[in-house]
């Protein structure tokens, strides 16, 4: 894994970041901002996602109702909020600033109009990266996930990065790939005329 650190997040410098396979994170003992870039890479690939049984049941139980962009700055905030967390005040408040410049989005589930779970990403042309997840009812964040896919698909997203491989991930088809391989994809994702939002 390459990485560097940096004790400032401006939003110019995160969406150049994203463009060239970085992310940042938190150390969560020193509060300090590092840059990742992970070899091997987690994606999902969109035309291959794999809903297990019990989450499409889920799903079409409808007991949440799903909005996007509805309270970024919340689930953030609710995504930082665990034990040991690498979202500090400097991401909150730096990917707020590239939600309200139209790079940053969240996607919210609701229960009796109540904010139970939800995630959070950027998205530049092509490409989505994921970035943190949070659930106060089961199965919410992971509904939000599916609604998220399914979104992404509709738009002609190419890239559905994932960052790291974990036991929720991995279910929905989630795969390792070089860095020199994700560059390709990524490069060929930031090339697309595709909008997160929009006509």
């Amino acid at each position: 894994m390459r990485s560097s650190k940096s004790s400032k997040l401006l939003p110019d410098a995160l969406l150049l970041g994203y463009r060239n396979g970085f992310f940042p994170m938190a150390d969560s003992s020193t509060d300090q901002i590092v840059w990742h870039r992970p070899d091997p890479r987690a994606i999902i690939p969109l035309n291959t996602v794999r809903i297990p049984r019990s989450l499409r049941q889920a799903v079409r139980k409808g007991t949440f109702t799903i909005t996007f962009n509805n309270c970024f700055e919340e689930v953030i905030k609710q995504c930082s909020l665990r034990a040991d967390t690498w979202i500090n005040d400097d991401i909150v408040h730096s990917y707020t600033e590239l939600h309200t410049m139209g790079f940053a989005h969240s996607v919210e589930a609701w229960h009796d109009d109540e904010l139970v779970g939800g995630l959070y990403g950027v998205s530049i042309s092509g490409a989505f990266f994921g970035e943190s997840m949070f659930s106060r009812k089961s199965d919410a964040s992971k509904v939000a996930f599916v609604h998220l896919v399914e979104h992404l698909r509709m738009r002609n997203f190419q890239l559905l990065d994932t960052q790291y491989i974990n036991d929720f991930t991995a279910q929905l088809g989630a795969i390792e790939i070089p860095d020199s391989v994700y560059q390709v994809l990524l490069s060929d994702a930031l090339s697309a005329p595709v909008e997160f939002l929009g006509a």
